[in-house]
């Protein structure tokens, strides 16, 4: 039996690149008969195929599937690049493409570089969100826009998990990506998003809160190891959090974990490199187990503010996956 509060929410899948292109058309194809109304891919040079000519394929390959990056940054490509791109595809693809950004991870971590400052990152969207629209910036002593533009909406989805990170998205973003699965710790961002708006005098009710996060079908203790990795990930980003923000400020159960961490690696050089995350952490930040338990996890994310759960599809078939939740009920082609 369907649930019709399930399918009140949006759902998104990402690719890590890893797929060549006609495989991930095939995918974009697939997850749009499922019902699926976003698909994304991650944008790390080092570790994967460049998300854009992917986005390209596909675009042509899909009729309604809104596209994007989940996430790019402002520094391993200049604001004005990505602008360019993204003002292509919203040309290639008849205006369906978003924006998601955020500080930079592992595409500048493994050039020993920096992520850039919130202030970067509020600067990169303002300039690519202009030019995208076809207006005018400034460089210097020169004015310049995208004559080719063709004027198209740029969604922007703002990365991030802290309470500066959360305002910065309400002031300047159409949506947040929060990446993590916790429907409690889901709720304690949601609220402070939503403090943000109001302290902005947004419209809370068109602002977007993405949840993105793993997603296996299958035994849970018996996947668990496979997706171990995504706390890890996400420890980098806690780490970061503490040293800017009082740790009395977090939740316990976001900061809890890093306690025995040590230094994330992007590519694993131990099997042991991910032991300190906990089998509980694992179940709390990913989507595992059969149908009905990501039927129940999807729905208490709705709960939580939740307008888009984007699956994390880091599965040598992800086509089953995307088939499953269709034939469920959980994605409904619109």
């Amino acid at each position: 039996m369907v649930n019709s509060d399930v399918t009140a929410v949006e759902l998104g899948f990402t690719l890590q690149c890893d797929f060549d292109g006609p495989r991930t058309a095939a995918i974009a194809r697939a997850a749009e008969a499922a019902g699926f109304a976003y698909g994304w891919l991650f944008d790390s040079p080092l570790l994967w195929r460049d998300p854009y000519p992917l986005l390209t394929l596909m675009a042509t390959a899909t009729k309604r599937l809104r596209l994007g990056t989940c996430v790019t940054n402002p520094s391993t490509r200049h604001p004005t690049t990505t602008a360019a791109t993204l003002a292509t595809l919203q040309e290639l693809s008849g205006g369906r493409i978003d924006l998601g950004i955020g500080r930079g991870d592992s595409a500048v971590r493994l050039l020993d570089e920096r992520p850039a400052t919130l202030d970067e990152t509020g600067e990169a969207i303002r300039v690519i969100r202009d030019l995208v629209a076809g207006r005018s910036v400034t460089y210097g002593s020169y004015v310049s826009r995208l004559v080719y533009a063709p004027g198209a909406p740029l969604p922007v989805w703002l990365a991030g998990y802290g309470p500066k990170a959360l305002e910065l998205a309400a002031r300047v973003a159409d949506g947040v990506i929060l990446q993590l699965g916790d429907p409690a710790l889901v709720g304690w961002m949601v609220g402070r998003v939503h403090d943000a708006l109001r302290r902005a005098g947004r419209d809370d009710a068109a602002f977007r809160i993405q949840v993105a996060a793993p997603a296996v079908l299958g035994d849970r203790a018996a996947t668990r190891d496979g997706v171990r990795w995504f706390p890890a990930l996400v420890a980098n980003h806690v780490i970061d959090l503490l040293r800017r923000e009082d740790p009395a400020t977090l939740p316990p159960d976001l900061t809890g974990y890093v306690e025995a961490r040590g230094d994330y690696a992007y590519v694993p050089q131990h099997d042991g490199d991910y032991a300190f995350v906990d089998d509980a952490t694992v179940d709390r930040f990913c989507i595992l187990g059969g149908i009905e338990e990501h039927r129940a996890r999807i729905d208490d994310l709705r709960r939580a503010g939740a307008t888009q759960v984007n699956l994390y599809l880091m599965v040598d078939e992800p086509e089953p996956v995307l088939r499953a939740y269709g034939e469920a009920g959980i994605a409904r082609p619109t």
